[in-house]
């Protein structure tokens, strides 16, 4: 039996009523960044599916808890080529053919393209290959730590959960360091909203982007090196496959990692207990589920009508799994609003979907857990009596549904 489709709205500071039409959903109002929580619990209580309206005017269904989730990142009836026409309408311009372009990348497409793109990159996400890098990642950890000063107070984004993947990355991939400030701010553009940015930055961004991994590219073809870009340079890839695949490595082999080490950070920090003795792997696997890196899946396009437990998703809709309320789902996770690292010491806690679920599995996560596993209890080896030096309630996080972190993480450092 199809029931009616939910409609869940929302808009920051108002009292969440799904029955009032003039609610819209703002994924860059900063309220719903610092604690989109609350929306996804009632979003997920108002059935498996539900249509919510945006303020950019259009609609999307979002699926929020775990086994929906799951079912729609396995279900090929949920293409993974973006709707055409989502959002606002763009106006042609070299940046929107440039975002365009980076955007064919492969998490953005299905197989068999997905299947061919896939297979070029997993060979140096191999676990062998991947835990043959922990004693470059010790060195680059214990370097970095050794430059934060004591006795200050520190941005412990700026200082270590950044730098720390884009060194990792960079090696891998064979991207200059001396370019990491500036990539870093040109895919914190990309991956928020355009209405939680100044006019023309995205703009700005994208053409940046597609200027830098073209020269890039380039640079590879007269020098290769040991690094994946090399490698890709040579691997047959067409000129708009290989651009869209730098993207796509370096803004996944970053984002992720840097979003969960400030998240662990934050929230072992704010803990009651003492960060001594504990079980590293656990606070990493509890934080990715209690604080997603990634708050969302890209977007799906339902192909032809899908029921989701009775709710109809019509052909051509904009579905978006939802990655941070499916892990806080209590269906699954007793008391899930809570960061309880020991459920980990049970063997029947599920995986959480911080990485995503079926063909599009992130090939990164192997690497996003050994730098964390690695990077965790040696910042608190390093700077033992380290905490919080604002109000965690004032942190500033990333806008937008894809991503999830705090901007910065201003600590005070012991002497």
């Amino acid at each position: 039996m199809t029931t009616t489709p939910s409609t869940c709205p929302y808009t920051a500071g108002t009292a969440l009523d799904p029955a009032d039409p003039g609610f819209a959903l703002d994924p860059a109002d900063p309220a719903f960044a610092a604690d989109p929580y609350p929306f996804y619990a009632a979003l997920r209580g108002s059935g498996p599916a539900a249509e919510v309206p945006l303020v950019n005017g259009s609609s999307a269904w979002l699926v929020t808890g775990y086994d929906q989730v799951r079912a729609v990142l396995a279900d090929p009836r949920f293409s993974n080529v973006p709707p055409q026409g989502a959002g606002r309408p763009k106006a042609d311009s070299p940046a929107q053919r440039a975002r365009a372009l980076l955007a064919r990348h492969m998490l953005n497409t299905d197989a068999p393209d997905h299947t061919r793109l896939r297979r070029l990159v997993t060979a140096t996400f191999t676990p062998r290959r991947v835990d043959a890098l922990r004693p470059r990642i010790e060195e680059l950890t214990a370097g970095l730590l050794r430059r934060i000063p004591r006795r200050a107070e520190v941005d412990l984004v700026d200082a270590f959960a950044f730098p720390l993947p884009v060194l990792v990355i960079g090696e891998v991939l064979g991207v200059p360091t001396r370019d990491r400030a500036a990539l870093r701010e040109w895919t914190y553009r990309v991956g928020s909203p355009a209405d939680a940015l100044e006019p023309g930055a995205l703009d700005d961004a994208w053409s940046s982007l597609h200027g830098y991994f073209s020269s890039l590219i380039e640079d590879k073809r007269r020098a290769p090196g040991e690094d994946l870009f090399s490698s890709l340079v040579g691997s047959g890839l067409s000129g708009e496959e290989l651009l869209a695949m730098a993207f796509l490595l370096l803004f996944a082999g970053y984002e992720t990692t840097m979003n969960l080490l400030a998240s662990a950070v934050l929230l072992v920090l704010g803990h009651a207990e003492e960060p001594t003795g504990r079980h590293w792997p656990h606070v990493v696997e509890e934080t990715l589920r209690h604080a997603s890196p990634l708050e969302g899946t890209t977007w799906r396009r339902a192909v032809e009508d899908v029921e989701v437990e009775g709710v109809r998703i019509p052909a051509g809709a904009s579905v978006l799994g939802v990655l941070a309320a499916a892990s806080r789902d209590p269906g699954r996770y007793p008391d899930p609003d809570a960061f309880r690292p020991e459920r980990w010491e049970q063997e029947d806690v599920p995986p959480s979907l911080a990485f995503g679920h079926g063909p599009h599995y992130c090939v990164g996560a192997r690497l996003a857990r050994l730098e964390a596993q690695i990077a965790l209890p040696a910042l608190f080896e390093a700077l033992p009596g380290l905490r919080l030096a604002e109000d965690p309630a004032l942190l500033p996080y990333r806008p937008g549904l894809l991503v999830r972190g705090p901007r910065r993480l201003p600590v005070r450092t012991p002497g």
